[in-house]
């Protein structure tokens, strides 16, 4: 770093994104990418937005709230949007974090919420997993500090059912809850319908996993009116401008066309249950899984071994280095003929060890 940097930032440590290499032409399964395009639509309304890129685009994004208000049958008013859920998640903890509200989240979950929470300088605790990685309700319950549940939860898959995040709103009225959905869509059950009974709910979503525009980028959050403003706040104190008119444009196609996406969730949730059954043919551990991706693991070979082995071999998943997490490996699902390439290769990898 250079001697300009500034010291109240010299000891954070950046979210590291999965490896996108150029070297050759690869099988993505590290990344939680939809392995199906965007509709045919959603090029079509970005190519005719692009002539209009020498305007500003709408920065309250006014028709995509109300799209998605329509869609999840709230008001407009209770949506925010900007450039995906990662500046979201990043408002969120910027507007309801502080030493008077530390914030708690797993101590195996999405990487980023540490990374949030060091670079707002917002005291935090991470409750740990329990030995079956799933997420220990007790810990939440008047906690008196601001919690962030990813559910389903990455890397593990987990999916906690709505009488646990209940439980935890119940238990925490003042102090909001943040869950995050960025893959509800692949078989787990949405807090949204809890919105009406609790006003410390913030539910974020994207538009990168199930809606197949993980390079548009695109995210929002649906609470209470309050919560909304609270965000909104921020989000003009930084950038009213967070989202371009492409990717508006985009996102309202996507919305217009809801079946097409739904239709290819399902299709990705037969290709995860055929997989799973797959390697645990292989006599691999496969935790259960309410996402578009796998944590999987074997005792044959250890998990590093096997990501640097599958990439070799033209196959990229994810591998963590944490140390209850590192004979595991996440596993993107995609393609049946992709899923059934990878179980071909792990078998063959397995054979030798």
């Amino acid at each position: 770093m250079s001697r300009f940097f500034s010291d109240k930032f010299a000891a954070l440590t950046p979210y590291t994104p999965g490896e996108q290499p150029q070297d050759k032409q690869y099988i993505k399964l590290n990344t939680n990418e939809s392995p199906f395009p965007p509709s045919p639509s959603v090029a079509l309304a970005a190519r005719e937005e692009g002539e209009k890129l020498h305007l500003y685009s709408d920065p309250e994004n006014l028709r995509l709230r109300q799209k998605l208000a329509e869609r999840y049958g709230v008001k407009p008013s209770q949506v925010i949007v900007s450039n995906g859920s990662d500046d979201v998640l990043n408002y969120a903890f910027m507007a309801f974090g502080d030493e008077q509200h530390p914030m708690l989240f797993p101590d195996i979950s999405y990487g980023f919420y540490p990374v949030f929470a060091k670079l707002n300088r917002i005291p935090y605790t991470e409750a740990p997993l329990t030995a079956d990685f799933r997420v220990d309700i007790k810990d939440y319950v008047n906690s008196r500090k601001t919690v962030v549940l990813a559910n389903p939860n990455a890397p593990t898959g987990i999916a906690l059912g709505l009488e646990a995040i209940e439980q935890v709103l119940s238990g925490n009225p003042d102090n909001v809850v943040i869950v995050d959905e960025a893959y509800v869509d692949f078989g787990g059950e949405s807090a949204l319908s809890l919105l009406p009974h609790y006003e410390n709910l913030l539910v974020v979503r994207t538009f990168s996993k199930s809606r197949s525009l993980a390079g548009a980028r695109l995210g929002f959050a649906i609470g209470s009116e309050e919560l909304i403003r609270d965000l909104n706040t921020i989000k003009y104190s930084i950038n009213p401008y967070s989202v371009n008119r492409m990717t508006e444009a985009c996102g309202i196609a996507a919305l217009e066309e809801d079946s097409y996406y739904m239709d290819n969730c399902r299709t990705i949730m037969e290709t995860r249950c055929w997989t799973i059954k797959a390697l645990e043919a292989l006599g691999m551990e496969v935790l259960p899984s309410s996402t578009n991706f796998i944590f999987a693991k074997s005792d044959k070979i250890d998990g590093e071994k096997m990501y640097v082995e599958l990439k070799k071999r033209g196959i990229l998943v994810r591998h963590f280095a944490s140390p209850r997490i590192r004979e595991y490996n996440r596993i993107t699902i995609g393609t049946q003929a992709q899923m059934e390439r990878l179980g071909q290769n792990i078998e063959e990898l397995l054979k030798d060890c």
